[in-house]
């Protein structure tokens, strides 16, 4: 069982910039796949970025270049730095953490981007 509590959402202008944290109850250096989606109401959760056990990433294309993921084992926890932000980034954010066949969810956190 893999607990995700995030956190850094909030509100901030066009252009501004957020960082998110996921920390995780456990060694997330066994896990497979860590990643962001974001939900907005009335529409399905889409993936913004994940990180793999061996580094590799991968992001939505509307967040490549703004966005950057990144994982601290140590500290058990990822990292979701957003820069340049746009009103239509403005979303309940989720972190996901993939082991073997299970997936977990955290509550999310909500980023809303708006003048």
């Amino acid at each position: 069982q893999v607990q995700l509590v995030e956190s850094g959402g909030g509100l901030v202008q066009p252009g501004g910039s957020l960082r998110l944290s996921c920390a995780a109850s456990g060694s997330i250096s066994s896990i497979d796949v860590m990643g962001w989606y974001r939900q907005v109401p009335g529409k399905q959760r889409e993936l913004v970025a994940t990180i793999t056990r061996g580094d590799n990433i991968n992001y939505v294309d509307s967040v490549k270049g703004r966005f950057t993921i990144s994982r601290d084992n140590a500290k058990n926890t990822v990292y979701l730095q957003m820069n340049s932000l746009k009103p239509e980034d403005t979303a309940v954010y989720y972190c996901n953490a993939r082991k073997s066949i299970f997936g977990y969810w955290g509550k999310g956190t909500l980023v809303t981007v708006s003048s």
